[in-house]
This record gives C-alpha cells, structure tokens and sequence, in this order.
C-alpha cells in the first residue's frame, strides 16, 4: 500500500489511531480531554461521498462526527469550516441531515467553483442547517470577525451542539498561494476564542479542531500556534514576525461589500430549529 493510501486511512480512523479524528473524538467525548486539534494529513472537506477530490481521500470530519453519533450518541454536532475553501464534500453529505450544523466561512468563487452560494441551504428535513458565507476576495479581521459574531456564534446558539467541530484550514492567510484573502494569526486566534467561548457554553466545552489546507510553509505555523494556544489557555512566548506588516494592510476592517454578504447569510440562522 503506498504512503497516500496509508496516509489517508490513519487520518481518518484506520489502524493505530489514536492522535487521528475519530481517536481524539472518543478522549474529548469520553473527559479525558476538553479539546482536541487532530494535525492530520491529507485534508478530508472536499471528499464527496463517493469521490476524492482536492487532495482529499476520506472526508475526516464527517467520519469524526458520525462516529461521535454512533460510538458515544451524541445527538447535535455543528461543524464550522474556515478553510478559504468551500467545504463541498461536507456539505453534500449532510445535505439532508437536520442533525449536523454545517457553517462554511470561504472565499467566494474559488475551488470547487460553483460550490458554496448562500443559497444552498439544505434540503428536505436538513433545510436551514447549511449555511455558506461566501466572502468576497480580500477579506481580512474585519470580515472574519463579523462573519463570527453575526453568523457563526448566532447559529451555533440557535442549534445547540453538543459537539463543536472545526475543519481548520489556515489557507485564507495573507501569505497563501492558492487565496486571495488577508488573515493573520491573530486572526485565527481570535476565531478559535470565539468557538471555545462557545463551546464552554453548549457542549461543556467539548471542541475539536482538524487540520485542512494551508499553503504557506512560511505563516501556516504562527496560524497554527494561535489556533493551539487559544485551545489550550497556553501561551507560548513565539511572537508572529509578521503580524504587525498583515495588521497594518489596507482594507482590513469591514468593508461594505463584504457586510452585504455577511447579512445575507445571517438572515437565515433565524430559520435553525434548536
């Protein structure tokens, strides 16, 4: 079996995996830890049901939920995804499924194309329980936060997870070849707070982060690190050299095209049933 294949399976529950989605599943669901990040490789958020798609195999956070359904009954998970791009292969699968939250927050017409419009909400008894907020290239905190406050946080305490899942992609840095967007470490940092408050207030906690994209050898670490250090209460001392060059950018507070999306996807978090 090659290295890929491999790869793959342990990420998403094989063999000896105990550090992957569903083994850092059963430590948080089970107490011994109150949150998790799985640093896992390859992705899994494109991974359609019967399909591999950008550079995803298995769909590691879809697994990481049912098997938190299946193993320890956990009723309600939500699933916030901050990767820059859509997560298609999620979405498809909970399609109908009123009993998983997907929030996708990602740069609007990037991969796959034509994938993560607002409009698409769900169907059938999963209808209202998707919500896309596609944002426009060149967003950076100003969008990212009000994206957290006005949809995310709302949505989250309209469903009322018992589990908080987060498919954590670091690829909508200002440093990342395959976006156009402008986040910094701090504001990674400041969305991870954002979901452990949130955790701490519906599901005692109970928060894991898988690792998605990323490109930028160089910033993906300090995006990480922040990420880390907001989970853990922990604070390092490793300062971003960078921060005070992406802070200082252009264009980084909210714009008034980007809040015209922002209010458009939050007008229907009023349509969650909790």
């Amino acid at each position: 079996m090659c290295g890929e294949a491999q790869a793959a399976q342990r990420s998403a529950g094989g063999r000896r995996s105990g550090l992957t989605a569903p083994g850092l599943s059963a430590q948080v669901l089970s107490g011994r830890a109150t949150n998790a990040y799985a640093l896992i490789r390859p992705p899994g958020h494109h991974a359609e049901p019967d399909k591999a798609m950008g550079f995803c195999f298995f769909n590691n956070i879809a697994i990481a939920a049912r098997y938190a359904q299946a193993k320890y009954s956990v009723r309600k998970v939500a699933i916030v995804d901050f990767d820059v791009h859509h997560g298609n292969g999620t979405q498809t699968i909970f399609w109908e499924d009123p009993s998983v939250l997907f929030i996708s927050l990602h740069q609007d017409s990037n991969y796959p194309i034509g994938r993560g419009l607002a409009t698409e909400r769900g169907q059938g008894k999963g209808h209202g329980f998707n919500i896309n907020v596609p944002l426009p290239p060149g967003s950076g905190r100003g969008a990212y936060a009000a994206a957290m406050d006005r949809v995310v946080v709302p949505a989250l305490n309209a469903f009322g997870p018992d589990l908080i899942l987060v498919s954590s992609g670091f690829d909508a840095s200002y440093l990342d070849p395959l976006s156009s967007m402008m986040a910094s470490s701090d504001c990674y940092r400041a969305m991870a707070s954002k979901l452990v408050a949130a955790a701490a207030k519906h599901c005692a906690g109970r928060l894991i982060f898988l690792h998605e994209g990323g490109y930028s050898e160089v910033y993906v670490p300090y995006c990480g690190l922040a990420v880390m250090e907001a989970l853990s209460g922990i604070q390092s001392g490793v300062k971003d050299p960078m921060i005070e060059e992406v802070y200082n950018y252009g264009y980084q507070e909210l714009q008034a095209h980007q809040d015209l999306v922002i209010q458009h996807s939050a007008s229907f978090v009023k349509d969650i049933a909790p």
